[in-house]
Formats: C-alpha cells, sequence, structure tokens
C-alpha cells in the first residue's frame, strides 16, 4: 500500500507528527541523504524528524534547521547495548525511512517506526528483509548517483525532491575561536587545501600539493591546511607545512563545522574524495577535487543550487559543473570502482600518482577566474542600483 493511501485512512489520517531517518554508514553517506530530510521538512514542516547515525559521524549534521535531534549509536557494540538502542527508539515515529540496503538499518527502523520504507536488494532470497518494512524500494543500477536517490525515496514520499546538501553550521562560540585561528592572515584572501582522505587509495602526489600551495601563494593568496585529528594525518600535514613556511596549518585543531564555516569564506577549496569536499561543495565555494578510482557518477560532489535533477557527473572524464571542477586521473581502467591498484585501503593508485599537478592547477585557475568574474559583476551591478544623489538645490 502506497504512502498516499495510508495518509488517508488509520493512525495516517493527518501528517506525521515524527519522522525517523536512518543511516548507519560513514560521515559522507550521512551528510549526502540531507537533501531527503530537506525534501521531507519542506512536506511537513511542521513534523519532528530525527536522524539515527553511527557516532563519529554526527558532526556533519550540526546546526542542521531541518533536524529536531540526532541519535548516536556505537559502530560495533554489545548486543544488549542494541537492544537498549532498540528500546529507547521503540514506536516513538509515526514514520522511519532509510536510504540503504542494510540489516541493521532496518532492525531500527522496525523497531521504530509505525510505517516503514527502506531499500533492499533485487535478490529473491531478500524477501524476508521485505516483511520488516511497510513499503520496500529497490534502487537500479543505472549508474545514479547517491543524492538522486535520496529523490527517489522523496518522491516515493510524495515530497518534492531537492538536491540541496545541507552543511553544517557552527556555534558562535565556534565561530569566535575560528575568527582568533584566522588572525595570523590579518584579512587576507585565503585558499583551504584539504590533503589527506581517509584511506590512502584517495591520496594524491606529495609533490602535487607541493606545486598547487606554491602557485596559490604567487597568486597572493594565503593557503590553510586543514585534517581531522588522526597522528598520521597530522603528520602529513605538518611535513607540507614545514616544506613550504607561510602556509596556516589548522589540521586537528577545528571541528567539522568550523571547517565548513572557514571553508565558506575562502576564495578556492582543493581536496580529494571526501566528506570534506562534499561539505565544500554544499557551501558554495568554487571547489576542485581529485577522484581517481572512485565512480564520479555516484560520488562525485553534488555542486551548491544544482537545480537539475540530472546527475551532473559522467563516470568518465574530467568536468566543471556549477561550483566544482573534477579533475579525473588518467588511465583506461579509470574509475575501476576498486580499493587501489592492489584492492585494499592502504594501497596506491595510479591515477592519482600520475595525476600531474599542472591539470589541477589549470582547474584551480578556472575557477578563481570564474569567481572574479561573478564578483565583478555583482560589483557592477551593485553600482548601477545604488541611487544618483539628487542635485543640489540652487540657493
Amino acid at each position: 500500500m502506497s504512502l498516499n493511501a495510508l495518509l488517508k485512512r488509520g493512525p495516517f489520517a493527518k501528517a506525521p507528527a515524527r519522522i525517523l531517518v536512518v543511516c548507519t554508514r560513514r560521515i559522507g553517506d550521512v551528510l549526502l541523504t540531507t537533501p531527503l530530510i530537506r525534501s521531507l521538512k519542506k512536506k511537513w514542516p511542521g513534523a519532528a524528524i530525527d536522524m539515527l547515525v553511527f557516532r563519529g559521524t554526527e558532526g556533519v549534521l550540526k546546526g542542521n534547521p531541518d533536524l529536531h535531534e540526532v541519535i548516536a549509536v556505537a559502530h560495533r557494540q554489545p548486543w544488549r547495548q542494541t537492544l537498549r538502542d532498540l528500546g529507547s527508539i521503540r514506536g516513538k515515529y509515526d514514520i522511519a525511512i532509510t536510504a540503504m540496503s542494510s540489516d541493521r538499518s532496518r532492525m531500527y527502523l522496525w523497531m521504530g517506526g509505525r510505517w516503514r520504507l527502506g531499500v533492499v536488494e533485487a535478490k529473491l532470497r531478500d524477501w524476508p528483509k521485505r516483511l520488516m518494512l511497510s513499503r520496500a524500494m529497490t534502487i537500479p543500477d543505472d549508474g545514479s548517483h547517491v543524492v538522486q536517490d535520496s529523490m527517489r525515496i522523496a518522491r516515493e514520499m510524495a515530497a518534492v525532491p531537492t538536491g540541496e546538501v545541507v552543511p553544517p553550521v557552527p556555534t558562535e562560540a565556534e565561530r569566535q575561536q575560528l575568527r582568533q585561528s584566522l588572525a595570523p592572515l590579518a584579512g587576507r584572501a585565503y585558499a583551504v587545501l584539504h590533503l589527506r582522505p581517509k584511506y590512502r587509495y584517495k591520496m594524491w602526489t606529495d609533490d602535487g600539493w607541493f606545486a598547487l600551495a606554491q602557485w596559490l601563494q604567487q597568486r597572493g593568496l594565503a593557503v590553510v591546511l586543514t585534517g581531522g585529528g588522526d597522528a598520521d594525518e597530522l603528520t602529513y600535514v605538518d611535513a607540507l607545512a614545514q616544506r613550504l613556511p607561510g602556509m596556516l596549518n589548522l589540521a586537528g585543531k577545528l571541528s567539522f563545522a568550523q571547517t565548513a564555516a572557514l571553508i565558506a569564506s575562502a576564495e578556492l577549496y582543493v581536496g580529494p574524495d571526501t566528506a570534506t569536499t562534499h561539505t565544500a561543495a554544499a557551501t558554495g565555494t568554487p571547489v576542485v577535487t581529485m577522484f581517481g578510482p572512485t565512480p564520479p557518477d555516484r560520488w562525485g560532489p553534488w555542486p551548491h543550487t544544482w537545480d537539475s535533477l540530472d546527475n551532473p557527473w559522467q563516470r568518465r572524464g574530467s568536468a566543471h559543473r556549477g561550483n566544482v571542477y573534477l579533475v579525473q586521473g588518467p588511465g583506461e581502467c579509470v574509475p575501476c570502482g576498486e580499493e587501489g591498484c592492489d584492492r585494499h585501503l592502504d594501497s596506491d593508485s595510479a591515477c592519482l600518482q600520475n595525476l600531474p599537478a599542472s591539470q589541477v592547477i589549470a582547474a584551480a585557475q578556472v575557477m578563481l577566474e570564474l569567481k572574479r568574474c561573478k564578483q565583478g559583476a555583482k560589483d557592477v551591478e551593485r553600482a548601477v542600483s545604488v541611487p544618483a544623489a539628487p542635485p543640489h538645490a540652487e540657493r
């Protein structure tokens, strides 16, 4: 039975009061589920929407105006704790939704929602999983983007789909702390470089980052480095900062929301395939990103204010869409969809190791020039819109 039919009778005769959205995956998956939440909030503005995620990913949802509460559960935990988590949400929600095919997410839906929509694989052996759901969806393997999957679910909920990814928002205290961190720049325009992804197979080269940072400094831009608090990442970022003095190293010093605010005021952001890059695209700042094994048509950063419901990215080839310039590494095998050439997380990827700095710099130049032209047009528009001072009256 469709949701529209349910809404016309029984417990769904009126708009839902409480909705649960479950996303028990990585931080990038959580961020790219925010368009679904926004679509639901626009359809039911009076509903309290909660989101259940793995602990450690909730920072990407900070300050999200569409959410009532974020519930964080441990990724790996004893069954007793899982049972307690399930008990805490039992029967609390009119509607529960997940955009992923996951046994654990379906379990939270089954316990928390009176009406449940989930994703299942198109396999006969998955029929028992459908019994846990009021409505089971199969997402076709047709090269769609993960944001488009959220749009499909929004349409299934009779909501108008949006592709608007919502970045996290810092508190005022965090903003003040960020301003203090940027004091060494003395108001200079800056570019943000996010050097290291979580996994090695998505990494670019040390020499490439050095050449790019040097080029940005020569253009008169300050360079700000960001990164997480992992010891290996801090060591890696610090090595580049030592190699080219004058850069401001903020790796490990900012929350995810502060990093989003930092990027929002930057002239340019450059980063690999990582959740921070998806956040950067959502802020509207010009973005250059380097992709290797990862298929862009599935995981490319969704451009800010991308109005079309069509996929902004193709599977092969570099491209510029909206505020994002995606530079794809060379090779006939690209994108392979594997975890590097050796098929494990700590593997190198030849497509990224062979991606020249000149190609990334050329993309950065395009994005900086576009921003300069847009700013110039705004300045002209602002000047024209200011009314002329009235002539002095003759005495």
